[in-house]
């Protein structure tokens, strides 16, 4: 909707067929976490359900680790990792995977003809932006490579189609998560709704961490910025 455009409720029969697709099983999987505790448990019940699973960097390492098969996301959408890790799940292949409407019928003729899959799950936490800017010693470079991009961008689309994606930012909701999948063979749209929110509220305060570190900062005064 533009600015100021009241929302119209959704048509039943277009709000039904999204519940159908919506208890269509999680095919894959995007997992890419700094903090990793119990994500191999996690994966490997992913997986024992028939999804596949995506990852970068250490976190592929760890499930790898544990036996896991990985596809990396380099190899996911055929463009490798580059800018020192600053772009790494950026791409059409990963974000389209995860808004496209598995309801909508143009979504799903675009995504065919561009060789776009379905992204179901999504499984990312941040940058500890805030435990490494409480540090004295902390550099500006060093902060503002802990300036999280990947990380959020991927949370906020996965938060936004949650009609039809799961996103998980919290090791907490792994159970809930997991058994509901066991259970039903797909999550339930009230735990859909409630993890998208908790990630707009993540990405808010993580948002607001960085700007109140930057208001601090005195330009002028900071070796080895460029003019």
């Amino acid at each position: 909707h533009q600015a100021g455009e009241a929302s119209t409720p959704e048509d039943p029969a277009i709000f039904e067929k999204r519940v159908r697709h919506s208890m269509q099983k999680a095919e894959r999987a995007l997992i890419s976490l700094t903090d990793k505790d119990g994500c191999a448990a996690f994966a490997g019940a992913l997986a024992g359900l028939g999804t596949e699973l995506l990852s970068t960097g250490g976190t592929a390492g760890v499930l790898r680790a544990a036996g896991l098969r990985v596809v990396e996301i380099s190899d996911f959408t055929g463009f490798p990792e580059m800018l020192d890790g600053r772009v790494k799940t950026l791409h059409p292949k990963v974000h389209g995977g995860i808004l496209f409407r598995r309801d909508n019928a143009e979504h799903q003729r675009q995504c065919l003809g561009n060789g776009i899959l379905p992204i179901d799950i999504v499984a990312v936490n941040l940058y500890a932006f805030r435990e490494t800017v409480a540090d004295p010693a902390c550099t500006l470079d060093n902060a503002i490579e802990h300036i999280d991009i990947g990380g959020p961008t991927l949370l906020r689309a996965a938060a936004k189609n949650f009609h039809d994606v799961t996103v998980i930012v919290d090791p907490a909701d792994y159970p809930q998560v997991l058994a509901e999948l066991k259970d039903k063979g797909h999550t339930e749209l009230e735990t859909r709704f409630r993890l998208a929110r908790k990630v707009f509220a993540l990405t808010s305060a993580y948002d607001a961490a960085i700007g109140q570190w930057l208001d601090r900062l005195d330009l002028a005064s900071l070796p080895g910025c460029r003019d």
